[in-house]
């Protein structure tokens, strides 16, 4: 818990873009495609639903990414976040202006030269 705790903090001051900390999540086969699709979305970058249906494997499956992003377990670590709508931002289990934050930290920070080391 500790490695976390010091990446999710290194991560909201900036100077972590990925984590390494291991996460065991259960879910269908679809959800841990998912969320494997989701955590190869960079750091300061979006993909919409509908992009990473096709990313999972399922490119009609829009619909079934959101439901997998609001089941998300570990969010901000598996990056549910940078899952945005098509034509505008999307839900978030934390809100969607907690959503419009974590997008704006990491274009923001994504400027900045990092050694994602704790």
């Amino acid at each position: 818990m500790d490695k976390t705790i010091k990446e999710l903090d290194s991560y909201f001051s900036g100077r972590l873009r990925r984590f390494s900390v291991p996460v065991k999540v259960s879910g269908t086969q679809f959800q841990q495609a998912v969320w494997r699709a989701m955590s190869e979305i960079p750091y300061g970058q979006t993909k919409t639903y509908k992009e990473l249906a096709k990313a999972a494997g399922s490119p009609k499956a829009a619909r079934a990414v959101g439901n997998a992003c609001a089941a998300n377990p570990v969010a901000i670590i598996i990056p549910c976040h940078r899952v945005v709508a098509q034509h505008g931002l999307g839900g978030f289990g934390g809100g969607t202006s907690a959503k419009q934050w974590l997008l704006a930290l990491e274009r923001q920070n994504s400027q900045t030269s990092v050694t994602d080391k704790v």
